[in-house]
């Protein structure tokens, strides 16, 4: 079985956001007949997805995210930072989950000559 790694930013019950490193586990499945087999999660359902765009230079101060939502990062590179003082670098291709919905929220900013472009999906 193979899986995919993503980072998930969370708040705990004081309101401290933290990093976890979390895997989405992948099985063999028949997905689009006549197509042959392929590796896929489990269904979830999604409420909306958006297209965001960073520009270069961009910063966004301590925010809670407004929505329980996965960040797929298609383009440029992203420095996050927690509550806790801990911070992570994400690049094209990485996938993040946001759900810390309370407290102080993240800090993000654009590192690099590169606008980060995201796809965003929110779910419940």
């Amino acid at each position: 079985m193979s899986n995919i790694e993503y980072l998930k930013i969370f708040a705990d019950e004081e309101g401290c956001s933290h990093f976890e490193t979390k895997t989405v586990d992948l099985a063999a499945i028949n997905y689009a007949p006549p197509a042959p087999s392929l590796n896929a999660s489990v269904m979830e359902s999604a409420d909306n997805s958006v297209f965001l765009e960073l520009p270069i230079g961009w910063f966004g101060d301590w925010h809670p995210t407004p929505v329980r939502q996965w960040l797929i990062l298609m383009t440029g590179t992203c420095e996050f930072e927690v509550g806790d003082g801990e911070k992570a670098i994400r690049k094209a291709g990485d996938i993040i989950m946001l759900d810390d919905l309370t407290g102080n929220g993240h800090q993000a900013k654009v590192l690099g000559d590169e606008p980060v472009r995201i796809t965003a999906i929110h779910f419940s």
